[in-house]
Parts: C-alpha cells; sequence; structure tokens
C-alpha cells in the first residue's frame, strides 16, 4: 500500500485551490514563490518543461507551529463572509442565527478533521485534493476541479462587489463635493477602473509571491471592522433600532437561501492541506489543535459581528454590513482597508482557478487524444502555454466583471458560491474521501459522521441552490 501512495505522489502536480477568502495563507503562498508550474497547497516545487511530467520535486523543511497554524488558517477563514453575517443572521432570527453559526462551525470543522486524517494516508508532507482524488476517485477529478474553480470565482467576483460598493464611500468621505460628481458614485467605474489598472494586470501574473503581504492587510482589516461595530453599538451617538425591527425567532424558507453564507463563512479546507504538511509535529492531536482554535476563533468574531450588526440595525441590515455606517474617517479608513485588501486578493483566487480550469481542459484533451489512439493518457500535464495563459485569465478577469457589474447583491453571490463550490470542498469531499480511504474498516462513529457529511452536503447543494434560483425570477 505504501508503494501504492508513493508512486501516486511522484506523479502529483495538481494545482488544488487557495485560500476562500482575502486573506492569504502563509502556508502556501508566503511560503514559497507561487507558479503555474507547482501545487499551491503543497509545499514542493516542480522543475518543469512544456507538457512534460515532473523530473524532481524539492521538499522545505517543515517550521509551522500550531499557534502560527492556528493563526494563519483563522485568517483565512475571515472575509467576506463576515461581512454578510449580520443580513444572514437577520432572516432567520437572532437565537437561531446564533446557533446556525456555531452548526455551521462544527461541521466545517468535522470536514477539517476527515480531511487532515485522509492527509496522513497519502504519505509524506505532499497531500493535496489532487493526490487524495487519486488515491481514491481517480475519475472524478474533474468535478473536483470544477468545484475548486466555481468557489474561487465566485468569490472573485465577492471581491468586485464589494470594492464597487465601498469606493463611491470612501472618496465622499475624504472628498467632500466628490457626492456632486456621478461617475465618482457610480460602483461600475471603480470596478470598471480596478480591473484596467490593477485587478486585471496582476491575475496575469504566474508567480504572486510578490502579493504575500497581504495578509497583514486583512488581519488589520478584519480587526478594524470589528472594532467600527463594537464602537456603533455601545456608542450612545448612534441610537438602537426600534423593538419591532428586532426579531429573535424567524422561520421562513429564507433560511435555505441564506444557510449557504454561513457555510462560506468557514469554508478554509483548501488549506488544511497546508497544515498537514507544514507542521513541525503533523500529529492528529496537533492538527485537532489548529482546527479547534481556529474554527473556535472565526466563530466569536463572526458571532460578535452579526449580532451586534444586527442589533445595530434590525432586520433592514444590508448584505454588506460596513455600508450601514455613517461617513466619517474613522469609517473611511476601515473600508479603504478593505478596498486594498480585495484588490490584491483577487488575483489569489484567479490564479487557482486558472490553473482548476487549465487541468478541466487538459482532462478533455487527453480524452480526445486517447479516443483516436494518438497518444497514451498522461497522469501529469503542466501548462505553460502562454496562448492558454492569457486567453483563460482574460475569460475568468472578464466574466467575474459582467458579473459584478449586473449584480451588487453581496449576500447573493455567497449564497451561490457556498451552495456549490464551498458545500462540495466542506462536506461531499472530505466525507467521501474518508469513506473510500477506510472502506475496509468496520462501521464506526467517524465512518458514520462521514457519511452524514456527504449527504448533508448534497441535500444543502440542491435544496439552498433551489431557493437561491428562485431569488433571481
Amino acid at each position: 500500500m505504501t508503494k501504492n501512495y508513493s508512486s501516486i505522489m511522484e506523479n502529483d502536480t495538481s494545482a488544488s485551490s487557495i485560500s476562500s477568502v482575502p486573506a492569504l495563507s502563509v502556508f502556501s503562498e508566503i511560503g514559497a514563490a507561487l507558479d503555474e508550474q507547482r501545487p499551491l497547497l503543497t509545499n514542493s516545487t516542480v522543475n518543469s518543461s512544456v507538457c512534460s511530467t515532473i523530473d524532481s520535486i524539492y521538499f522545505e523543511e517543515p517550521s509551522a507551529t500550531v499557534a502560527s497554524a492556528a493563526i494563519n488558517l483563522s485568517n483565512t477563514i475571515l472575509g467576506t463572509g463576515m461581512l454578510a453575517m449580520p443580513a444572514a443572521l437577520a432572516c432567520v432570527g437572532l437565537i437561531p442565527g446564533m446557533i446556525i453559526i456555531l452548526y455551521a462551525g462544527l461541521t466545517s470543522g468535522l470536514g477539517l478533521y476527515f480531511l487532515a486524517m485522509c492527509a496522513g494516508k497519502v504519505g509524506g508532507r505532499n497531500a493535496s485534493f489532487s493526490s487524495l482524488s487519486k488515491l481514491t476517485w481517480p475519475k472524478l477529478g474533474i468535478f473536483f476541479d470544477m468545484a475548486i474553480a466555481i468557489k474561487c470565482f465566485g468569490v472573485a467576483i465577492s471581491y468586485l462587489i464589494i470594492l464597487g460598493d465601498l469606493m463611491p464611500q470612501v472618496v465622499s468621505s475624504f472628498f467632500h463635493h466628490a457626492e456632486e460628481v456621478e461617475l465618482l458614485m457610480d460602483r461600475r467605474f471603480w470596478i470598471t477602473l480596478s480591473v484596467v489598472t490593477a485587478v486585471g494586470p496582476l491575475s496575469f501574473l504566474r508567480k504572486l509571491d510578490s502579493l504575500k503581504y497581504t495578509s497583514l492587510v486583512a488581519l488589520f482589516a478584519v480587526a478594524y471592522l470589528v472594532v467600527i461595530v463594537l464602537y456603533h453599538y455601545v456608542s450612545p451617538n448612534f441610537p438602537s433600532p426600534p423593538p419591532e425591527s428586532i426579531e429573535y425567532f424567524t422561520f421562513s424558507t429564507k433560511i435555505f437561501s441564506q444557510l449557504p453564507v454561513f457555510i462560506f463563512a468557514f469554508t478554509c479546507h483548501q488549506n488544511i492541506f497546508s497544515v498537514h504538511n507544514e507542521l513541525q509535529d503533523n500529529s492528529v492531536t496537533s492538527i485537532v489543535r489548529v482546527i479547534y482554535s481556529s474554527i473556535g476563533s472565526a466563530a466569536f468574531i463572526y458571532e460578535v459581528v452579526a449580532v451586534l450588526g444586527y442589533l445595530s440595525f434590525g432586520k433592514n441590515v444590508l448584505g454588506n454590513i460596513i455600508l450601514m455606517y455613517p461617513q466619517s474617517h474613522f469609517v473611511a479608513f476601515g473600508r479603504l482597508a478593505i478596498v486594498v485588501l480585495v484588490i490584491f486578493s483577487y488575483p489569489l483566487q484567479a490564479h487557482p482557478c486558472r490553473a482548476s480550469i487549465d487541468k478541466v481542459i487538459d482532462s478533455f484533451l487527453h480524452k480526445r487524444r486517447h479516443n483516436r489512439q494518438q497518444q497514451q493518457l498522461q497522469d501529469v500535464l503542466v501548462v505553460t502555454n502562454t496562448k492558454r495563459h492569457v486567453t483563460v485569465t482574460s475569460c475568468i478577469i472578464l466574466t467575474s466583471y459582467l458579473v459584478a457589474i449586473t449584480i451588487s447583491q453581496l449576500d447573493l453571490v455567497l449564497s451561490f458560491v457556498g451552495s456549490t463550490g464551498s458545500t462540495t470542498i466542506s462536506f461531499i469531499l472530505p466525507g467521501l474521501f474518508y469513506i473510500k480511504l477506510h472502506s475496509h474498516d468496520r462501521w464506526n462513529w467517524k465512518r458514520c459522521v462521514a457519511l452524514f457529511l456527504v449527504v448533508y452536503g448534497f441535500m444543502v447543494m440542491s435544496v439552498c441552490l433551489t431557493f437561491n434560483i428562485k431569488r433571481l425570477l
């Protein structure tokens, strides 16, 4: 069995996925330069030629501690989902919303646990979604890549929406007569300007190591947002909403359209492999401590932002909480930090999205070549073709741009991403991987919970996606 694992790992050059949130994980992105020739979530560097297999793999010495791993995984979790949390809570009521946040954190933690357990079966420190798919369900690898591409693409769209919503308010806060200029108040102008001048050019980079310090901006933006929410809740200068706008219990079908937002907020499963690969002590106990610390801290921050944000504005709170606060330099700096964050975080989503799309394209090309008996199907193909790189990247940028200028509801985008890509990565894949790798074991509570995650994931995907589609009709 060990020999089989080794053979699989020798041929694995998959680009898994990266952070679902504005944070740039130190495990894969900060630790080494990212490029199109190496897995995003492993610590291997690939020496490759065009359309060739791996010649050699270089492993960095594991240096992460439990504390640093927990901080960076928390940094991966916290992001755009936090902005939509008060609105999601408003749709289900205060008490149910608080319970759903804890439940979403619990199920997300279970998914992380099962992925960590499966990573240990791969052997060595080169675990990734691709290596597990080859080990368990090799013929379904194309669907796994599609799920990763959908998730990263959806997150990229949410970044552009946030940028378009915040920039008019940032400009009006620093320039008093800016509101008189209609162009400066147009969200589409700022989305277009950012795509042309910053987001677009950065997305064509093959190496993203120069963007590694955006994680510091992410930590600052998260902390600043919590301070803004807390200050405006306790400050006597901002009156509370009328009592009738605060609903403690609300039972309606809206819960099915908002549940994916809670799921999306805790999605960080693509980076659990980096935790396993780079921890000095990657034992089960250490990884469980990392999961417990990161999920627990994120759940606490989500509870604070969701509850205080909802109590500050009631059921009329917007899908982006920071849009609710009055114009001031105090709030403007927080909005500006988020704007800078999403500008530099967009390429971090375009990169794995492009890599996953490349792998999907390669799968079809290999299948065609196999059917025509022109050449045998290869396990690995490293794409360095400049034409495809430019074409795929341009399509990602253009499509996300068109969606962002058409849709302004952040929570709607997060709902679709949460009910498709996030659900697949958080629940379906961890359960399937664990069940397959332990198919010869007797049924115990772990296999039962893994099966529950798979069933739960498909139920959330089908039901919640249906309700979100109805929102558009």
